[in-house]
């Protein structure tokens, strides 16, 4: 009677199990996956500010000024030659122009559009003509375009040591 007894139990057991099995399954199933491509040093998607939080740190900064942050942005422009340096929207019109650390690692060419994730610092810097006309000419502008460059811009940048980017 005692193994009989046992046997109920084991079974009632086994039966509970898998229902929480199932049930965890179905529940997942429903969760989407969000999925990230890694670049640079590996960082993890959590705490990440947004691009609006940003942009209201950067009003507060002078050139020279810098903090370490990771935000989530979308990318607008990507350098045409390596991917070497892209440029994310704030807010508004509002980008912020980011560089890789120690140029040690490149990003897709392709990622216009898409949401990333930036950790590293960030800073307002001054960057000269020549700068600009060279990044100009990197994002594939014309001639013409690269010519209306003609003074020294206050730019928001950010200098970073890993990237997510966003699937």
């Amino acid at each position: 009677m005692s193994y009989f007894r046992l046997l109920i139990i084991c079974v009632l057991v086994l039966i509970s199990c898998k229902n929480k099995s199932e049930e965890t399954t179905k529940q997942d199933s429903q969760t989407p996956v969000v999925t990230y491509t890694s670049f640079g040093k590996e960082i993890i998607a959590d705490d990440a500010i947004s691009s609006k939080s940003m942009a209201q740190h950067y009003q507060t900064m002078q050139v020279g000024d810098s903090i370490n942050s990771k935000m989530i942005a979308k990318v607008t422009d990507v350098c045409q030659a390596k991917g070497c340096w892209m440029t994310l929207n704030l807010q508004g019109d509002e980008e912020v122009m980011v560089k890789f650390k120690d140029y040690g690692f490149f990003v897709p060419k392709d990622i216009s559009g898409k949401d990333v994730i930036v950790n590293g610092k960030a800073f307002v810097s001054e960057i000269s003509v020549e700068e600009q006309q060279h990044y100009a000419k990197d994002a594939g502008k014309t001639e013409e375009e690269i010519a209306l460059i003609t003074e020294p811009k206050k730019t928001l940048s950010f200098e970073a040591d890993g990237v997510l980017v966003l699937q």
